[in-house]
């Protein structure tokens, strides 16, 4: 299922090999955290899922808005992904939860589940890299939005941050 799933983002960003990239990278570390954390399959699932599809609706925001902000990202996105997952035999549950998810993933507030705080600790580590952030920016992150324990071993060992 996962794998459908991940062919099917594949195809739809098309040549678009940053996204592709993104968006495995972001799986990776979800999947990994998912399976640290103890999920059990469902929700390991969820988190898999909603991983490769978080960024699905940035084409779509770029199109209509002009922009990938997140809001837009948030907005766009879940009808992205409704389409693509309407191609296969997805439960109903899960599938609600993923594009919630995904409609949910540049808020960092009101956090209610642990798929929820995976996905953001894994877009951030990938964010990290890929934007190049400061220390401070780290340290901030580490701070105010990461909560698991095995996000933040992760995020001190790739990036090395600490109190200064």
């Amino acid at each position: 299922m996962v794998d459908k799933i991940m062919d099917l983002a594949i195809k739809y960003n098309g040549n678009d090999v940053k996204r592709i990239n993104h968006l495995l990278k972001v799986y990776s570390f979800a999947h990994y955290l998912g399976a640290m954390e103890n999920c059990n399959s469902e929700l390991q699932t969820i988190i898999d899922i909603a991983a490769l599809l978080h960024d699905i609706g940035m084409h779509e925001a770029e199109r209509k808005h002009h922009s990938n902000a997140g809001k837009w990202q948030e907005i766009e996105g879940p009808i992205v992904a409704q389409d693509l997952l309407n191609t296969i035999n997805l439960d109903t549950n899960i599938q609600a939860r993923v594009l919630y998810l995904i409609s949910h993933h540049h808020t960092y507030k009101d956090i209610d589940g642990i798929d929820y705080q995976i996905l953001i600790e894994a877009d951030f580590l990938v964010n990290i890299f890929e934007d190049t952030m400061e220390k401070t920016a780290i340290n901030n992150i580490k701070k105010n939005i990461f909560k698991t324990n095995n996000g933040i071993k992760l995020l001190e060992q790739l990036y090395g941050t600490g109190s200064w």
